[in-house]
């Protein structure tokens, strides 16, 4: 995905990270997306996806749960985003884990 570096694309990628935490914690009702934090959002060159960065605590099998929870209110986040922005067409949202984190402190313990 080329990503936009654009003075609007970082505007956009915050409205969107505000308003997916926001869903996330008062409309979202399935304990699988507690204590799931949005840390991000990355846009491409067009606005037609945009990559949401999540962290969370937890192994693998905690990592699949919240992305069957995400699968499942993708279409929910999505229909609510757009009535949200004022845009012509709402993009695409991806779910990726964030691993910032957990690499800083990786590397801090190595050190």
């Amino acid at each position: 995905m080329k990503r936009s570096t654009s003075r609007r694309s970082e505007r956009m990628g915050d409205v969107i990270m505000r308003e997916i935490a926001r869903l996330l914690i008062e409309e979202i009702a399935d304990p699988r997306l507690e204590l799931v934090s949005v840390s991000g959002v990355r846009l491409n060159a067009d606005f037609s996806v945009a990559e949401i960065l999540l962290t969370y605590s937890g192994g693998e099998q905690r990592h699949k749960e919240v992305q069957a929870a995400l699968a499942k209110a993708g279409g929910f986040l999505r229909s609510r985003l757009g009535k949200a922005l004022d845009v012509k067409k709402v993009p695409e949202l991806r779910f990726r884990y964030d691993d910032f984190l957990e690499d800083m402190v990786y590397e801090r313990h190595e050190t």
